[in-house]
């Protein structure tokens, strides 16, 4: 069965409106699961440095831990690429039949984003 998990500082720092929130979209992505590794949209924003900051569920359905060591994540809108990025992020550790938040922040560079996105989701360049 699927659980939910907050990395460390995010347990500690998550505001209690922000943890309900991911915890509803947890729930209510639970039984739309395909992949072993997918990913739901929570908040999309862009900081004062015009970086993209997708901040997303990932579910690990695997029977494996996740890390990501230069995995190329893109951003979509629909099925139109708006940006990707190559992600190392390090300690992080998913591990199986396991869903935890993160943001993904994507430098300016690396995306172009329209006047407003439909569907904003994440997704492995590989697939």
């Amino acid at each position: 069965m699927q659980k939910l998990k907050f990395e460390a500082a995010w347990d500690k720092t998550l505001a209690d409106k922000d943890r309900q929130e991911i915890q509803e979209i947890f729930t209510n992505s639970i039984p739309s699961l395909e992949d072993e590794l997918q990913f739901t949209t929570v908040w999309i924003a862009e900081n004062y440095k015009e970086e993209l900051l997708v901040t997303a569920l990932i579910h690990n359905q695997s029977n494996t831990d996740v890390t990501f060591n230069q995995t190329a994540i893109q951003f979509l809108d629909g099925n139109t690429v708006l940006g990707e990025h190559t992600f190392t992020i390090k300690p992080l550790r998913i591990e199986p039949k396991t869903s935890m938040p993160w943001t993904f922040i994507f430098p300016a560079s690396s995306f172009e984003l329209p006047d407003t996105i439909e569907e904003g989701i994440l997704r492995l360049k590989n697939e």
